[in-house]
Parts: structure tokens; sequence; C-alpha cells
């Protein structure tokens, strides 16, 4: 089995099955559809202007994507990363709490613009290598420090990781880029952001920003070993396997743009307005029964999508309204609608201790609807739907993304992105995709 430095440095194309290969590309373009939908947002808007003002284009550039601006390459990964992250539909990880492509995509891309060093066998084999050392990054400081960090936090060892790879450093300098990544990593307080939150999100953007300059820095001399979350002795079994067990075949994709945690609630809830066919105007209470964390998110008149997002009765009570539940329901008039608002404000949050130990392995919830003629229905335990142990089908993917693609960036340049994406491996040009990515929309 490879080590660390011989899976991050030595891994090719040919080395990776073809259906983890395949599967990379289905990560891809969920990330594509979700950063399209992401460009909307008014997070999106003030980071990329805050990176054309602060992070300049220098020696070396890259792009803001869906922008078309130049930055240097820690910005656009910042940009990117952030502008992914603005809106929560992102793919991710059960056992890590987190997502790993979010920081992937920004720093590999950053890195390709920077460096022109890739071709579309070498971007699919990055993202693989990405989503594997991403993974058990995570896993080694989620089970080696008491506190629940962002994805940040790891996300920037794997940033410098990717850079390091790419750049072709030898092991001293990647272990001195991955310290340093480790070091400055937005080690952030995820439950803050939960019972708070803002546009802080999940800290990937500032991850994948970390994790870039750490590269460059080592690469200059700068020192920073040793990444504990590596080299230390204490997390050394998530790192036996590498090569052997490929865990972004082990990533979840969302259906719905909200909190993983808000997902199972939101599933049973539309599932009995399926089975049944009221409307929310039939409704007299909602209770929902969940894990602790999931009854956090205790927002229920958000003020912005951010809080919608990170909310639980606010997207449950969208979907019933609606019907669906997407980028428009957890935000612009609906976070003002009130037949939603009546809903949420009036929704009893209830934690289920089986749910709590079941956590953080499976997300679950069951959901009471009471009618107001007295009818009471009680759905199944719903998990949140998209693991890996019953992902969601290749036409589901497709559909969600254009969904989150089409109303932002056209039908047309949608198709385009598909094209690229699905195409991305043999005799293909990274650039093409840039070419449908780098303009502005």
């Amino acid at each position: 089995m490879p080590d660390f430095n011989g899976f991050l440095h030595d891994t090719r194309y040919d080395d990776i099955p073809d259906h983890v290969l395949q599967f990379a590309k289905r990560c891809l373009l969920d990330l594509c559809g979700v950063l399209a939908s992401g460009r909307s947002t008014e997070l999106s808007h003030l980071i990329r202007e805050h990176v054309c003002e602060h992070f300049a284009a220098g020696g070396k550039s890259a792009s803001i994507l869906l922008d078309g601006r130049p930055a240097s390459p820690a910005g656009a990964a910042l940009a990117n990363g952030m502008t992914i992250d603005a809106i929560d539909a992102h793919d991710g990880f059960k056992p890590a709490k987190g997502h790993v492509g979010c920081h992937v995509l920004p720093a590999i891309l950053a890195f390709n613009e920077a460096e022109d060093k890739m071709d579309g066998k070498d971007m699919i084999t990055n993202l693989v290598v990405g989503y594997e050392i991403g993974a058990r990054t995570a896993l080694a400081l989620h089970n080696s420090v008491p506190d629940y960090h962002t994805s940040g936090a790891w996300g920037a060892v794997t940033a410098a990781a990717l850079g390091s790879r790419i750049l072709g450093l030898d092991t001293t300098l990647t272990r001195e880029a991955i310290g340093i990544g480790e070091y400055h990593g937005p080690r952030s307080q995820m439950m803050r952001c939960i019972d708070h939150p803002t546009m802080l999100k999940d800290g990937s953007g500032w991850g994948a920003m970390a994790g870039v300059s750490a590269t460059y820095l080592a690469q200059s001399g700068f020192t920073g070993a040793p990444a504990i979350t590596v080299e230390g002795d204490d997390v050394q079994e998530y790192w036996s396997d590498l090569g052997s067990r490929w865990t972004i075949l082990e990533q979840y994709f969302k259906p719905y743009p909200v909190c993983r945690w808000a997902q199972p609630a939101s599933e049973a809830a539309l599932t009995l307005k399926r089975q049944h066919g009221f409307s929310h105007e039939d409704i007299d209470q909602i209770t929902v029964h969940s894990f602790h964390e999931a009854v956090r998110l205790a927002t229920t008149h958000p003020q912005t999508t951010e809080q919608a997002q990170y909310s639980l009765p606010f997207p449950v009570g969208a979907a019933l309204v609606f019907g669906q539940l997407g980028p428009e329901e957890v935000g612009g008039k609906s976070l003002h609608d009130p037949n939603v608002l009546e809903l949420s404000q009036n929704m009893l949050l209830k934690e289920f201790e089986p749910y709590n130990e079941a956590f953080p392995a499976e997300r679950f919830a069951h959901v009471e609807i009471r009618l107001k003629d007295g009818t009471n229905h009680v759905s199944e335990c719903h998990p949140a739907r998209g693991d890996h142990e019953d992902p969601l089908s290749d036409e589901e993917i497709h559909e969600k993304f254009y969904f989150l693609a089409n109303p932002v960036i056209g039908e047309e340049r949608s198709a385009q992105l598909f094209d690229r994406v699905t195409g991305l491996g043999e005799n293909s040009d990274v650039n093409d995709l840039l070419a449908v990515l780098r303009p502005p929309v």
C-alpha cells in the first residue's frame, strides 16, 4: 500500500479504477451546478468584489469563475470556494460532517491556471487524489480534537497537498506545505454558525485559500512542518488504506440546497404531502423529531438565505407550501412568504434519542402533521436522501445540475458545461472546461 507521499505524488490516471474516475466526474458535475447557483447570491458578489480589490493578480493569476476577472491563485480559490459554499447543495462525507469537493475543485483550478500543468486526465486524477486526502484529513482532525471545526480546517491541508502534487514539490517541501496549511487552516467553530447563521458558512473558501498560499510559501522556503493530522501516531489508521479504499465513492449528494441535517425532515414532509395530498392550508400543527444537532437549526424567520439554509423549520415549511425545495424556496421573496412563515414559526422541534445515537453515521428524522380536521399523519423514519448506500441516480444528478445551473447561466451554457465535464479525461483539455467556466454571467 502506498504511503502518503507515494499516493499523493505517484498516483496516475491509469492507477485509478474506471468506476472511480467516472464517479469523480459525477462529483465535478454536481459542484459545477452548485457553483453556478451560488454565483447568484449576495455572498458570492461580496467575496468576488473583495478578492478583486484585495487579492489582485500579480505574477501568477487564476480566474474568478463565472465572473471573468483575474485574481491571485489564493484569491481565486477563496472566491470560488465561497461561491460553491454559498448554496448548501454540494456533496459531503458523512464521517467528517463536512464537504471535501468544495475546497478541492477551487484549489485544483487555481493551480491549473497559475501553472498550466494539466490536461483532462490530470484534472480527474487530481480530483480523485484530493477527495482521498481530504476525507482522511477530516477523519484525522475530527477524531483527534474535541471541537467540531468547519471543513476549511482540513481543507487547507488538502489544498496544500494538491498544490504540492501539481507543482511537483519534493517530499521535504510537501511536508512543509501541508504543515503550513494545517496551522493556518481556519479552525472555525461550526456550531457557532449553526446557532447564528451568517455568510461564514463552512469555511471552505478560506481553507482553499490557506492551502494554496501554503504551497507557494513552502516552495519559496517558508517552513511549517509537521502536519499532525498526517504524521501523528494516533491518526495513522486513517491513512493505512490509501489506494485500496476509495472514499470518493462514499460521498453523498444533496437533493436540496439546505444543511444536510435538515434534509431528512424536509424529505419526510414532502413524502407525507405526496402520499396524502393535503395543502399547507389544511395543516394545524407540524412536529419534527430529529437528532440534537438538527434541532439546533432553530431559525424560524430567516432574514437571509444563509439563515434559511441553516434552518430546520423554514425549509420544511417551504417544502410543504411550494411542493419542492430549491434555491428559490430558501431565498428571495420566499423568505417573507406568510404561509411558509406561519408553518415555520409554529413548528415543534423535538430531539429523539435513537436518532441522537445514530448520528453522525446517520441523519434521521420523522415528521407528524396534524390537519385541521383532526387527521394525524406520521411519516416513517427518513434518512438524508442521497447517501452512498442509497445514491441518487444519474438522472437525478443530471436533473439537479440543470435545475441549479439553468436559471443562472442559461440552458445553452449549462449544456456546454455538462458536455465539458462528462467528456473530461482521455484527449481532453481543461481549458475547454475553463472556457465555459471563466466568462462572466
